[in-house]
């Protein structure tokens, strides 16, 4: 069982960055991919990023590549995404996932947080 709790979301102006964190607890963070996840108002939940256990592979979807950038910190038991260049259609809820390793094209995660806004003005 892991428990996620996301933080640092907030307002930002168009241009703007970012930094969201997700603390997991447990003794076993190392043993799991990571993602993140965006659920815009009156839209389906869409993948961002993630990052495999040991934090040597990424991967992000196309709208993000360049932009946002996702991290881990296994001694803290933190995953990270940095947002850089922040534009309006990134406003939504965020929350980061956890899972047992698969392919990082995979979306199927089997832990989540309760999610964090992001609000990006124009």
């Amino acid at each position: 069982q892991v428990q996620l709790v996301e933080s640092g979301g907030g307002l930002v102006q168009d241009g703007g960055s970012l930094r969201l964190s997700c603390a997991a607890s447990g003794r076993t963070f190392s043993s799991y991919d990571m993602g993140w996840f965006r659920q815009a108002p009156g839209k389906e939940r869409e993948f961002v990023a993630a990052i495999k256990l040991s934090g040597s592979v990424t991967y992000y979807v196309d709208s993000v590549k360049g932009r946002f950038t996702i991290s881990r910190d296994n001694a803290k038991n933190t995953v990270y995404l940095q947002m850089n260049s922040l534009k309006p259609e990134d406003t939504a809820v965020y929350y980061c996932a956890a899972r047992l390793p698969r392919s990082l094209r995979s979306t199927v995660y089997d832990y989540w947080g309760q999610g964090a806004q992001v609000t990006v003005s124009s």
